[in-house]
């Protein structure tokens, strides 16, 4: 359903696992032959719904789809700024603690692998690259994380941008 300025409204849960040693961050890697960000690097979630009540919903149904992981699991904590793609997509990041013990069931046709980041590699601004490529003959700019062999990049970093910027502040 498009909204607003032809925007796609989505949302994705950004799962913060609390580990004994440090929190780290929850993250997917989407199959090679899906349509929209094939092969890409993504937080758990899709578009909004008509059932949806909120986006909150979106993304605790979307997690469950797609890894598995119950609402039981996820405490919220609140969500961080809408995040708006080149690709149409107003994405409205869901943050929440996930403790385990947990078991994840990943959607082998969406999901190709699920992993975890420890959160302080995403807080070190050593770890934050920007990049840039001409597309449709304009200059896009946009944020990059890698982490072992992942290269993060495009929405995903540029959420966990915005909760770099949020816990930076606090």
């Amino acid at each position: 359903m498009a909204v607003g300025k032809g925007y796609v409204e989505a949302a994705v849960l950004v799962p913060l696992v609390v580990r004994t040693d440090h929190p780290h961050v929850l993250l997917t890697k989407r199959t090679d032959h899906l349509h929209h960000h094939p092969g890409q690097i993504s937080f758990p979630g899709g578009r909004v719904e008509q059932g949806d009540a909120s986006s909150i919903d979106t993304a605790l149904r979307e997690t469950e789809e797609e890894i598995g992981l119950h609402r039981r699991h996820v405490e919220l904590l609140g969500a961080l700024p809408d995040y708006l793609t080149g690709t149409g997509f107003r994405v409205t990041p869901v943050v929440g603690l996930v403790t385990p013990p947990f078991e994840l069931t990943l959607d082998a046709f969406e999901v190709a692998e699920a992993f975890e980041v420890p959160l302080s590699h995403f807080l070190d601004p050593a770890n934050h690259q920007e990049h840039s490529i001409v597309h449709e003959g304009r200059v896009r700019r946009f944020h990059a994380m890698p982490y072992h062999d992942y290269f993060i990049w495009g929405a995903t970093a540029g959420i966990i941008m915005s909760l770099y910027r949020l816990l930076r502040d606090e």
